[in-house]
């Protein structure tokens, strides 16, 4: 279903394929949180009126997330110094996010009665990755600071603004999905049948990593090479669940990550 009104898909080139109105990529109901943010933000991927615009807002944010995908990367590394040090970094550049925009912020943000607290948000997530890391928590921290694009894309999404991270959040959460709630259906009668629902909603999504890349990315080499990687790790546990081989299956998604995650470091 369309979001009511025009979304305003940010990039930085004018020369994106446009979105093709799809239908939600969940097949069935799910109590799981992480499946229903899942369902919302590839609505919100699907809408069919965009307007193809920049903002001040949007770009001070993408510059932020460059500093915070090194974080997110360092934070599940070996080295607890590097985390905190890219933590701090990441924190820094979204406290200067905050102090531009946080209060007063221009247009499409400024009918989101929200706003400010969802910045406020994030910067205690960044509190708290902080804490976490002092406490030696990486794990923790990783937990906070991803919890913060959610935030993020919530707050663009509330002014009807997409960005191609989004694509890279909505796969990620589908891929979580099928990684943590996988297991518990392959315990299930019907554990083959039901992961592989979820399985194709994964590959919609990884078909989208391509298909709604901008130009400047879609031309870039290693960026292409990457979203094949992702593709064809998705398409392994594919064909896995089409034999109905069971340590395929589970060999194959316990290589759907490191694709990912090179993607996210890069290009997220």
């Amino acid at each position: 279903m369309p979001i009511a009104g025009r979304a305003i898909f940010t990039m930085h080139t004018h020369n994106a394929t446009p979105f093709t109105p799809k239908t939600s990529v969940m097949t069935t109901p799910t109590p799981f949180r992480r499946l229903r943010r899942t369902a919302v933000l590839a609505v919100g991927l699907c809408t069919s009126a965009l307007a193809w615009a920049a903002d001040p807002v949007t770009d001070a944010m993408q510059v932020a997330n460059v500093p915070y995908r090194v974080a997110m990367f360092k934070a599940s590394g070996p080295s607890l110094p590097e985390a905190v040090q890219a933590v701090t970094q990441a924190q820094q550049a979204w406290s200067a996010f905050g102090s531009q925009f946080g209060s007063q912020p221009p247009a499409p943000y400024d009918q989101d009665t929200t706003f400010a607290d969802s910045v406020g948000k994030v910067t205690a997530l960044y509190a708290q990755a902080q804490t976490e890391l002092a406490a030696g928590n990486a794990l923790a921290a990783h937990s906070a600071l991803k919890a913060i694009r959610t935030v993020t894309a919530e707050l663009r999404q509330r002014s009807q603004v997409l960005i191609y991270s989004d694509q890279i959040h909505a796969y990620h959460l589908q891929m979580e999905h099928v990684l943590i709630d996988g297991k518990a259906m392959l315990e299930q009668p019907k554990g083959l049948l039901l992961l592989t629902a979820q399985a194709g909603a994964l590959g919609y999504l990884a078909q989208r990593l391509a298909s709604q890349a901008p130009a400047n990315l879609a031309g870039n080499a290693e960026f292409a090479a990457l979203v094949a990687a992702v593709g064809a790790s998705v398409g392994a546990l594919e064909a896995a669940l089409l034999a109905q081989d069971m340590a395929a299956v589970k060999d194959a998604m316990a290589k759907l990550k490191a694709p990912y995650s090179k993607l996210f470091a890069k290009f997220g």
